[in-house]
């Protein structure tokens, strides 16, 4: 994955998520002080607003990044950060899909079930992926640390030139 394409999808999950979170903090955990008000939060407009415009910039950066990273990895067997990032790929198309039927589904019990899905499997992307980058870079500070010592002690084991005793 090259740095922008890392870049891309960091940045735009990041702020996915941090509106998703805020949207739901204004609507569901916040009680307006007025019986009439439309909504609960000055700022719930507004987080609304920026997560439905954030967003599909992130269904592009996963997408950018589906074939080359996501898809070869998954084939090839790639062990670190396998779970995590197999948990955020599964986790995408229903939340995706609950985010657009949101915006289009009229009836109250059916936009009900679109919202808690859509809450459930955004929470699962963003969890997944919040793991994902983590593990992988343990597994690689592991596999550069054993690189080392292996280079280390090829090094003192190879047999040096002209009857030169091994110091």
């Amino acid at each position: 994955m090259t740095r922008f394409e890392r870049w891309s999808v960091w940045s735009t999950s990041a702020a996915t998520t941090a509106t998703g979170v805020g949207f739901f903090w204004t609507k569901y955990l916040v009680e307006s002080s007025d019986p009439w008000a439309v909504v609960n939060h000055p700022l719930q407009p507004w987080f609304l607003k920026a997560h439905i415009l954030v967003a599909p910039l992130m269904v592009f950066a996963v997408g950018m990044i589906t074939t080359r990273h996501i898809w070869a990895h998954f084939r090839s067997g790639t062990p670190h950060g396998r779970r995590s990032g197999i948990i955020a790929f599964l986790a995408l198309a229903p939340m995706v899909a609950t985010g657009y039927l949101i915006q289009a589904v009229t009836h109250a019990g059916w936009l009900r079930a679109m919202a808690i899905s859509h809450i459930v499997f955004g929470t699962l992307f963003a969890l997944g992926l919040s793991v994902h980058q983590p593990v992988v870079l343990h597994m690689k500070k592991k596999r550069r640390a054993a690189t080392s010592v292996r280079r280390v002690a090829s090094h003192r084991t190879r047999p040096h030139a002209e009857g030169a005793l091994p110091g």
